[in-house]
């Protein structure tokens, strides 16, 4: 027989048994998503990582609840308005916010280490069905929310000189020098990656084929190898562009939005920070960054279903 310590998802006979409660009781708590579960071919599982972790909640009082922890897609003015949530709190709690990358930001919330995932997957341009199908291939995508955090320029990085031949390029038939330039690329599975390979595809190449070496895992270490000269140009945020000194060209404006499971939505150090997004300092932050357009923070764009 499979030890509970074995499992990965847990069927409601198992989770019963586990808690110690009866089979209605279970099914009821997750018809009310008061246990993490999802459905597959109407019958519940439950991912045990997350009943592990609602567990040690409920019994030590939210003693978890005063911490949050940030994962995902990376971002200056995000960085930046957590490190001074941090300090208005001090030693009573704890926020961090650590870049992953979309992709791997996601895998992290849907297993439970993290309370909240960053993200950006596609310009304003595109329907709600690049979110739609991304977040649905989670099997706990039911007990998320998807909230809008702002819209943020993305493009190209560039020193002066590499913006010079880019320029010189616009009105040209061919763009051969994309085969010379060095170009950085982003980790598997971050949204700046995708951009970047969606937008090189509809100029006429294919990004395997680019001169590429470099792979970095934030905005920031792609802006310093362009930086350094170790590479030419790359993909990222407005923001990171002119902190570091560069040219930048955009390309597209996305949303930069979190999820998170339908519970940490009512956290205060959640509410704390998305009250600080609004506030008029951080506007001005906003626009001494650049690329930034706060409007709508805050607003629920999806709640799980399908």
């Amino acid at each position: 027989m499979t030890q509970a310590n074995e499992l990965t998802y847990m069927s409601l006979t198992q989770v019963a048994e586990y808690l110690s409660l009866d089979e209605d009781s279970v099914s009821s708590m997750a018809n009310e998503r008061i246990l993490p579960a999802t459905k597959a071919t109407g019958k519940w599982l439950f991912p045990k990582i997350l009943v592990d972790r609602w567990l040690m909640e409920s019994c030590h009082s939210g003693m978890l609840s005063d911490r949050m922890h940030i994962t995902g897609s990376d971002d200056p003015l995000l960085s930046m308005l957590v490190a001074k949530t941090m300090s208005q709190v001090g030693t009573t709690e704890l926020i961090s916010y650590s870049s992953t990358g979309s992709g791997l930001g996601l895998d992290v919330l849907s297993q439970g280490y993290a309370d909240i995932c960053a993200l950006h997957w596609g310009s304003l341009e595109d329907d709600s069905l690049s979110y739609h199908e991304l977040l649905t291939s989670y099997p706990n995508h039911k007990q998320w929310l998807l909230v809008h955090g702002y819209n943020r320029k993305q493009g190209l990085m560039m020193r002066s000189e590499t913006f010079e031949q880019y320029e010189a390029l616009a009105n040209s038939a061919t763009n051969t020098s994309f085969k010379s330039w060095r170009w950085v690329a982003r980790q598997a599975g971050s949204g700046s990656q995708q951009h970047l390979e969606q937008w090189l595809l509809k100029q006429g190449f294919n990004f395997k084929y680019l001169n590429s070496t470099l792979v970095a895992q934030s905005e920031r270490e792609l802006a310093g190898y362009i930086a350094r000269h170790n590479a030419d140009i790359g993909f990222g945020c407005q923001s990171v562009a002119l902190e570091s000194g560069l040219s930048f060209v955009p390309i597209l404006t996305e949303s930069f939005d979190l999820v998170m499971p339908q519970g940490i939505y009512f956290r205060r150090q959640l509410q704390q920070l998305l009250d600080l997004l609004q506030q008029p300092e951080s506007i001005r932050l906003a626009a001494t960054l650049g690329g930034y357009d706060l409007t709508n923070t805050g607003k629920l764009l999806w709640n799980g279903q399908e």
